[in-house]
């Protein structure tokens, strides 16, 4: 049932969002905290002026943002609000793109890969090195594709998190996904790809090991800026 202030505030849709941009604002604004549980669906559309149906929506699109989880039998809760759920959607841009976007995202991920790589050379400490040592040793040792892709993504996420930037790490996460590396690299491989990418990766390490911030985001650069070329290329971009 539609509310008077709903018909007033004019299609479904924009009563829809007016009630998101509310919720996000009173957690914004520390009324709703990180684990809370949010009134009853009645209670709360009444409070924003709103009809069940339109809360319903609201609080399912806040749920695939990652900013409220559905519990069984319990209710809804405000998440823990950490970056990794709220920059999920990146991995989804990423996995679903088509040609020219996934160019656009190369560039943006070099950008970033090299300031994470920076400040994980200022950053890192002996465990997370010694992670990054285990992915680079593994990719070289393995024959699989699958298996150095694996090592390569979890090269790359071990580093994004020795930044000590968590929402960076998240967004690179989603930008870097396996999904996402495994459609570029279906061509990219036949070209001696695993050989040159391993050369770039040894240089992305011992920059890291020298904790030589500038030396590594230069070769994080060189690294992503590989791919991006070769995508340019195969896009007729040159």
């Amino acid at each position: 049932m539609t509310t008077r202030a709903e018909q007033a505030a004019g299609p479904k849709g924009t009563v829809t969002q007016r009630a998101i941009d509310q919720i996000k604002s009173m957690i914004g604004e520390g009324r709703l905290a990180p684990g809370q549980r949010l009134p009853t669906e009645r209670e709360f559309a009444t409070r924003l002026g709103i009809s069940r149906n339109s809360m319903r929506e609201a609080v399912r699109a806040l749920t695939a943002m990652g900013v409220l989880e559905a519990r069984h039998g319990s209710g809804i809760y405000v998440t823990q609000l950490e970056a990794g759920n709220l920059l999920g959607t990146f991995g989804a841009v990423a996995d679903l793109s088509p040609g020219p976007r996934m160019l656009e995202l190369l560039q943006v991920r070099r950008v970033l890969e090299s300031t994470a790589t920076a400040l994980a050379a200022a950053r890192i400490g002996a465990e997370r090195l010694a992670e990054v040592a285990q992915h680079l040793a593994a990719m070289r040792e393995s024959a699989d594709p699958e298996e150095i892709l694996a090592h390569d993504v979890a090269f790359h996420r071990a580093i994004g998190r020795a930044s000590g930037n968590e929402s960076m790490a998240a967004i690179l996460e989603g930008l870097s996904s396996q999904t996402f590396r495994t459609r570029v690299w279906r061509g990219y491989e036949e070209e001696g790809a695993f050989e040159r990418t391993h050369i770039e990766h040894t240089r992305i390490y011992e920059a890291l090991v020298d904790r030589d911030p500038d030396s590594a985001a230069a070769a994080a650069s060189v690294h992503v800026a590989g791919v991006e070329r070769w995508l340019r290329n195969q896009l007729g971009d040159v």
